[in-house]
């Protein structure tokens, strides 16, 4: 493709610049769309900067803006003093207009229930509200947002409406997902309307259901390895036969789940910060999962927890953005953007599944609760919940570089930390010789949640490493329960060095 194609393509670029979405944005799609849409192939060198902002009469900080969103969600990629290019790892298209939204998959009715395995030893439910550091899935509150929600709560109860006496709609407040769609599409790129989105107890309430409705979930499932147990759990709970593929610095294997099972019914990752590991799915594996999933007729359970909290640069678009065929379940939870207590999720459904959605959501426990519903819905709705999500990810970043820096002081000849960009938790790979089961233990001992990120694996290869959450951990709570953790640290090293000097028994 040569340079007078190239401005071709760019001139047919239309940009609205009265009541649209910011420049930069409207540019970083359209070049999106003619990269997936083969309009820009795999190494075509893009124009500078500057001869883009000359061509479509935009800001060069517009082009340099769109340019650096691209790079980050690996659409190009950047050769020092030469230039910036489509990437060439981007795989080719299952079929000929990746554009063009696929023809959705035909309606569906609930699936038959599969028997329930015994569960009562699957969760420890008593380790969910142990709020010692450094456990998973913490949040706080600022004084500000308990303010706000103390005002909105008296006012909803003050001004009760007949609607809140009686049964409502189980997807949940039209005024709710509303909101919710607007914050979606605005932050995380889901296309979806209103009509999409079911209000949940969470995202373990959503995957539930998706299990419930998706048909042949007695048949093969990928789930990463390591990855997210309790979702494992629930789908062992359900019968269905759980294939676990391995997860490497892309995300997860693609390659490899075809390879162990490719015929598979459905798929649940962790694309935007792949939980325990922290790392992203690359967008070749973000194409790749999504021609398979077309191809296949399988489903795509794409659960982007903690996407609000990221510290550096802008968050990448949803794996649910990208999807043209309409195989993508998207589930998220505001009990962790605001509180655990609060127990109000989302799933943003293909048309396909949403009868069936619906009809299970209402089986399970009719409808999710109107009054807190309408709390939630006047936070989002007056601005609060993008003020509140900014102070926090300042809170949690905050906290993240506190705990980085302990670990790194008082630790860092045993453990390899880095501080991750996104989400509510890092990982600290042991040195050899060094177990992460070992450390769990006595961390417990001295008053120290810690996870062993090798329990977490099934299949895969076991690394050693620690999973510590930092939010809604106070920072001045940071450096005492990092000094009670390095004291369990230096007990092991030294009961392993008597042990050494003891020698065998003879």
């Amino acid at each position: 493709m040569n340079r007078r194609q190239i401005s071709a393509d760019l001139c047919s670029f239309e940009l609205t610049r009265a009541d649209g979405p910011p420049l930069f944005r409207q540019l970083y799609l359209q070049l999106r769309s003619a990269i997936l849409s083969r309009r820009l192939r795999s190494g075509t060198k893009l124009p500078s900067t500057r001869e883009l902002a000359a061509q479509l009469d935009v800001s060069r900080s517009a082009a340099v803006a769109a340019y650096e969103q691209l790079l980050a969600e690996g659409y190009t990629s950047g050769r020092h003093g030469s230039g910036t290019y489509v990437s060439p790892d981007l795989p080719e298209p299952i079929d000929g207009n990746p554009q063009r939204r696929k023809e959705p998959a035909a309606a569906m009715t609930p699936a038959a229930a599969s028997p329930l395995q015994p569960i009562g030893d699957f969760v420890d439910v008593t380790a969910q509200s142990d709020e010692r550091p450094f456990n998973l899935g913490r949040t706080l509150l600022d004084a500000r947002t308990v303010q706000l929600w103390r005002k909105l709560s008296a006012r909803t109860f003050r001004s009760l409406s007949p609607s809140h006496f009686g049964y409502s709609d189980p997807r949940g407040t039209i005024e709710l997902r509303t909101a919710i769609c607007d914050y979606l599409q605005a932050a995380r790129a889901v296309r979806c309307d209103p009509d999409q989105i079911v209000v949940t107890a969470g995202t373990q309430q959503a995957v539930d259901i998706v299990i419930r409705i998706l048909p042949g979930m007695d048949k093969e499932v990928w789930v990463e390895d390591p990855g997210y147990p309790l979702t494992r759990q629930a789908l062992l709970a359900a019968g269905a036969t759980v294939r676990p593929i391995p997860v490497d610095r892309q995300g997860i294997d693609i390659s490899a789940g075809m390879k162990s099972a490719p015929n598979a019914r459905a798929v649940f990752v962790t694309p935007s910060h792949q939980f325990p590991t922290g790392v992203v799915l690359s967008m070749a594996r973000r194409l790749e999962l999504l021609a398979w999933a077309r191809e296949k007729r399988a489903w795509i359970v794409e659960d982007d927890y903690a996407s609000e909290f990221r510290y550096g640069g802008r968050p990448l678009a949803s794996l649910q953005g990208l999807d043209e065929g309409e195989r993508v379940i998207y589930v998220g939870t505001l009990n962790k953007a605001l509180f655990p207590g609060l127990r109000i999720g989302y799933a943003v459904v293909p048309r396909a599944l949403l009868r069936a959605f619906i009809a299970a959501r209402y089986l399970m426990d009719r409808q999710p609760s109107t009054i807190s519903q309408a709390i939630v819905a006047a936070f989002m709705e007056q601005g609060h919940f993008a003020a509140h999500i900014r102070r926090m990810r300042l809170l949690y970043r905050d906290q993240r570089d506190e705990l980085v820096t302990a670990l790194k002081a008082r630790l860092g000849d045993d453990l390899t930390i880095t501080a991750p960009d996104q989400g509510m938790h890092l990982v600290a790979f042991t040195r050899p010789g060094l177990s992460d089961a070992a450390i769990e233990r006595a961390g417990h001992h001295h008053g120290v949640v810690v996870r062993a990120m090798s329990r977490l694996y099934v299949a895969a290869p076991p690394r050693s490493a620690l999973v510590l959450g930092f939010s809604g951990h106070p920072r001045p709570t940071i450096i005492p329960a990092v000094e009670r953790l390095a004291h369990a640290v230096e007990g092991l090293s030294k009961s392993r060095a008597r042990k050494r000097s003891a020698g065998p028994k003879r």
